[in-house]
């Protein structure tokens, strides 16, 4: 099976994370299974692009962090939220993907 180099995606993971952030508040782990999923397994974050794309993110304000105890085991839970920055960077990264594609597929055999 083809699956996805993370070269190619690299510029477009905050883009996912924010899709995921759109509805409500979530934590890492929950955000790198929906990414596993939504992709049909043809993509998998790393650990480490996952939390370095929070952190850039949070710093650029397209996102807030906040803690929460998980009910479940009484452990304390680092989530995240999108902010009204982080709505307007995911559009524009919506649009910039529209254009990226129509210029590649003019590249590509069979379109």
């Amino acid at each position: 099976m083809i699956s996805i180099s993370s070269d190619v995606i690299r510029g477009y993971n905050d883009t996912m994370i924010l899709y995921l952030l759109l509805e409500k508040p979530s934590y890492g782990y929950e955000i790198s299974k929906q990414i596993r999923s939504l992709s049909e397994e043809k993509y998998v974050i790393k650990e480490t692009t996952l939390y370095s794309a929070f952190t850039r993110m949070e710093k650029n304000g397209y996102v807030e962090s906040f803690s929460d105890e998980d009910l479940s085991n009484g452990k304390k839970r680092t989530y995240y939220r999108i902010t009204e920055a982080g709505r307007a960077y995911y559009q524009e990264k919506c649009a910039e993907w529209n254009l990226t594609k129509e210029v590649v597929e003019k590249f590509i055999e069979g379109n």
